[in-house]
């Protein structure tokens, strides 16, 4: 493959960085796009669009599994019951998420 362009971004002090606008346009990113990390064993990095078609396949693959199972075994379906909601609480707690919150050392 030829490389045909050529730019650098600065890492923040969160290990995040700007998609330069010249690789935007190339890859007609928009705001809330995604895109996909290749890392070959030499090192070398693609970076590409993420296409919402293209799902995790591990993912992908197990809801296909639980599709099925629920399609050919409808008996084996429960509801949640309120000791079950109960039991998630318990394990869950009242965890909030602080998406903007600085990482710790050891998530570094």
């Amino acid at each position: 493959m030829a490389e045909i362009l050529y730019a650098e971004a600065t890492l923040t002090e969160r290990y995040q960085n700007t998609v330069p606008a010249a690789v935007r346009k190339a890859l007609h990113l928009e705001k809330g796009d995604k895109v996909r990390y290749a890392v070959s064993d030499t090192g070398e990095v693609k970076l590409s669009r993420a296409d919402s078609e293209q799902a995790d396949p591990v993912i992908g693959q197990f809801l296909s599994f639980l599709a099925d199972d629920m399609q050919n075994h409808p008996d084996r379906l429960q509801a949640v019951t309120p000791a079950l909601r109960g039991r998630i609480d318990a394990l869950v707690g009242d965890m909030d998420v602080d998406l903007d919150a600085p990482l710790s050392e050891e998530d570094e």
